[in-house]
């Protein structure tokens, strides 16, 4: 599964405004209006399938959940089966339902060790997504403050019309 990089297109923004210019006396600069729509584009391509990832990871999650249990519900059917085979015979009873519930109990810890598996993978993966998130929303939100702020800076050195 590939998961694209976000930081990789925070990345080409950076890029592009450095390699914008300068606009003479002002903290602005300025950049190629279609290169900076392009990667916004793709950004907004991007960030969907990043949550299509995750909510994928938890359908898989699920799957396995329902493949472990429909294994430990075949396995315990099994040893009712076998069970009741071994209940016609007096002396093999007892040892029919030991091995039935030994069957049962081994199934049950074998779907619980597939729920645990497959809840720490799914946390992982989930808890990377977030961190991803977190880090790309922090970064766009600094990135928005610090132009809010040169926007006031420069309009506050603009001349006001009539003065």
């Amino acid at each position: 599964m590939i998961i694209i990089d976000i930081l990789e297109y925070v990345d080409r923004l950076e890029t592009l405004a450095s390699a914008g210019w300068r606009i003479p006396l002002t903290d602005k600069i300025g950049v190629e209006e279609s290169a900076l729509f392009d990667i916004l584009d793709e950004m907004r391509v991007a960030i969907p399938q990043e949550m299509k990832q995750a909510q994928d990871l938890i359908q898989q999650k699920e799957q396995v959940l329902a493949e472990a249990t429909a294994e430990a519900e075949r396995i315990v059917e099994e040893a009712r089966q076998r069970a009741a085979r071994l209940v016609d015979e007096h002396e093999l009873m007892a040892a029919a339902r030991a091995e039935a519930e030994a069957l049962k109990a081994q199934a049950q810890r074998e779907a619980e060790s597939v729920r645990a598996g497959a809840n720490d993978y799914a946390l992982g993966m989930l808890s990377d997504l977030e961190s991803r998130l977190s880090s790309l929303l922090r970064t766009t939100s600094n990135g928005l403050a610090t132009l809010k702020r040169r926007q006031a800076q420069a309009d506050s050195r603009e001349p006001k019309p009539g003065s």
